[in-house]
């Protein structure tokens, strides 16, 4: 799984600064960039695989593929990961499906490549140490990992340079009313069915498929839901899959979907060398944005001054 840091400033040193505009570079060896994205499947929260939404094992896989028009907001972040529309000029998505080694440049949205002005990434949002990663390669335990991941913000807005004016943007939603919801879940990830899970290698973009789960709990920064194999499964139950990180969760409130989580991480049990992502039991947290209404709001107003290091993306402007 890709991760990247914002670079606080000295605001950050006299008080938490609102937001970090950064220009992303890698740090990390070659090697150590590669380990992030294959061995660990307690990491994929949808930011590194390919195929899309994880199935039942008893429902024909036609029953879960929609054509790419059921979700015209859904934005495609460069190699694999989501982020969704959120208004005209902005995306929001989850900070680990942001590029280490480059700078973001452009997305796809509703099949059309637009360019990015800048990138905000929450100054609350924190790599992964590669210690951590040695320890879990060592041993196959990453329970300190979970810890560490619950702890992150793990949150960015990307503002293009442009508006979008033929793809209409999702609302928030800012209740905290989750648990016990039934949430939608678009994604163009890898695909498997619960019974074997997927392979954490990849393929990581598929076709756009879209399943739906009960969620089990919200708190904080997360929100989160179990895949249950039948009989106690939703008719068409599913999770998300590695590929998928930034995706949308999204719940039925006042007649439309709204975007209540992103696809962030999943907890699988094992040795998590050898695990296989995607199988049933396994529970998948969601950056849960009724947590984060406020800050989003702040960053997306016309005219806010951002507190941080201001680094443009490389986009050229036309």
């Amino acid at each position: 799984m890709e991760m990247a840091v914002p670079k606080l400033t000295q605001d950050a040193a006299r008080g938490a600064p609102r937001a970090t505009i950064v220009r992303r570079r890698s740090t990390l060896s070659k090697t150590s960039h590669m380990l992030r994205f294959s061995w660990l499947p307690l990491l994929f929260a949808v930011s590194s695989g390919a195929s899309a939404v994880v199935i039942r094992h008893d429902v024909d896989d036609a029953e879960y593929r929609v054509p790419a028009s059921d979700f015209p907001a859904l934005v495609d972040m460069p190699g694999e990961g989501h982020g969704i529309l959120i208004a005209p000029q902005w995306v929001i998505t989850a900070a680990h499906t942001i590029p280490a080694h480059s700078e973001l440049e452009r997305v796809v949205i509703n099949g059309l490549s637009r360019g990015v002005e800048r990138v905000v990434v929450h100054p609350g949002y924190r790599t992964l140490p590669q210690a951590l990663i040695d320890q879990a390669m060592t041993s196959g335990e990453a329970m300190l990992i979970v810890v560490f991941l619950a702890s992150s913000d793990d949150i960015a807005l990307v503002k293009l340079d442009q508006a979008v004016t033929d793809v209409a943007p999702v609302a928030i939603y800012k209740r905290n009313d989750e648990p016990g919801r039934i949430g939608k879940i678009p994604g163009k990830g890898p695909t498997a069915t619960g019974t074997s899970g997927h392979d954490p290698n990849g393929p990581n973009r598929t076709e756009l498929r879209r399943a739906f789960n009960r969620i089990t709990s919200a708190h904080d920064r997360w929100l989160c839901y179990v895949f249950d194999a039948p009989p106690a499964a939703l008719p068409l139950e599913g999770a998300l899959g590695n590929g998928d990180s930034g995706g949308p969760l999204l719940i039925e409130a006042d007649g439309q979907w709204v975007l209540a989580g992103m696809g962030a991480w999943k907890v699988v049990s094992g040795d998590v060398r050898t695990a296989r992502p995607g199988r049933y039991g396994q529970t998948a947290c969601n950056v849960r944005l009724s947590h984060y209404a406020d800050w989003i709001e702040e960053m997306t107003a016309p005219g806010h001054l951002i507190r941080g290091r201001m680094r443009h993306s490389g986009a050229r402007h036309p």
